[in-house]
């Protein structure tokens, strides 16, 4: 039997179609590989830990507040569902996973903001602020209002 361009085209098509699903099927085994007697769990303490609402509303609650000049929530919300950041292809709730790496960003930004600040005034200090230097630092506060005597 003679093979027709149509037939080698539908051959070409068949055989491509084979391997991408047979690629499909190899990378969804590869992903899967793991063993099925393990529980993801959604925070660090395992099974004693909260269950997935639970922990979808205490990770809610950790988000919003750290907001209200509380950033330190934040870095809780990252270490308590460790977990959740860790895996980012686990079957974890995906709103969760929302709060927590949101609640790291969030905690990044903080800690850049603040490091900058600190170093700013650290290195730059007089030279950089000038007179106004006096009124921005804290340790001559106790000079500036009479209190130096009362310790």
């Amino acid at each position: 039997m003679e093979a027709t361009p149509s037939d080698q085209t539908h051959n070409t098509a068949a055989a491509a179609n084979h391997s991408s699903v047979a690629a499909i099927s190899m990378s969804a085994a590869n992903t899967n590989h793991r063993n099925p007697l393990r529980v993801d769990w959604p925070t660090i303490d395992g099974p004693l830990g909260l269950t997935e609402q639970d922990s979808v509303d205490h990770a809610r609650r950790f988000f919003k507040f750290g907001f209200l000049f509380l950033p330190w929530l934040w870095a809780v919300n990252c270490f308590y569902f460790w977990p959740v950041l860790r895996r980012p292809g686990s079957n974890s709730d995906p709103e969760l996973r929302r709060y927590v790496v949101g609640s790291s960003i969030g905690f990044m930004v903080f800690t850049v903001v603040l490091s900058t600040w600190a170093l700013t005034f650290s290195i730059g200090g007089e030279l950089l602020f000038g007179h106004a230097w006096d009124k921005l630092v804290m340790y001559n506060v106790a000079e500036k209002y009479g209190l130096t005597g009362l310790i």
